[in-house]
C-alpha cells in the first residue's frame, strides 16, 4: 500500500499561496496567519502518512526449514 501523499501536498500548496501570495484582508482574520496554519498541518500529516506508509511495507524476514514428510506408498 502506498502512502497517499496528494491532499497534504496539495494543502501545504494552499497554504503556501495563502502566507505568501495573499494580501488582501479580512476583519478579524490574519489570512497569512491561516496559510501558516494549512501549510504546518500538511507538513504534520505528510509526515505521519510517510511514516505509516514505511510501517506498512516492512515484514521481517523468517527463514522457516522446510517440512519434510515421509509418504506411505
Amino acid at each position: 500500500m502506498a502512502a497517499d501523499a496528494g491532499p497534504p501536498l496539495v494543502l501545504m500548496a494552499v497554504g503556501l499561496v495563502l502566507w505568501l501570495a495573499v494580501t488582501a484582508t479580512v476583519a478579524g482574520i490574519s489570512i497569512q496567519t491561516v496559510g501558516v496554519i494549512l501549510f504546518i498541518v500538511g507538513a504534520i500529516w505528510l509526515v505521519v502518512e510517510m511514516i505509516q506508509a514505511r510501517s506498512l511495507t516492512r515484514h521481517p524476514v523468517v527463514d522457516e526449514p522446510g517440512v519434510y514428510r515421509d509418504r506411505r506408498l
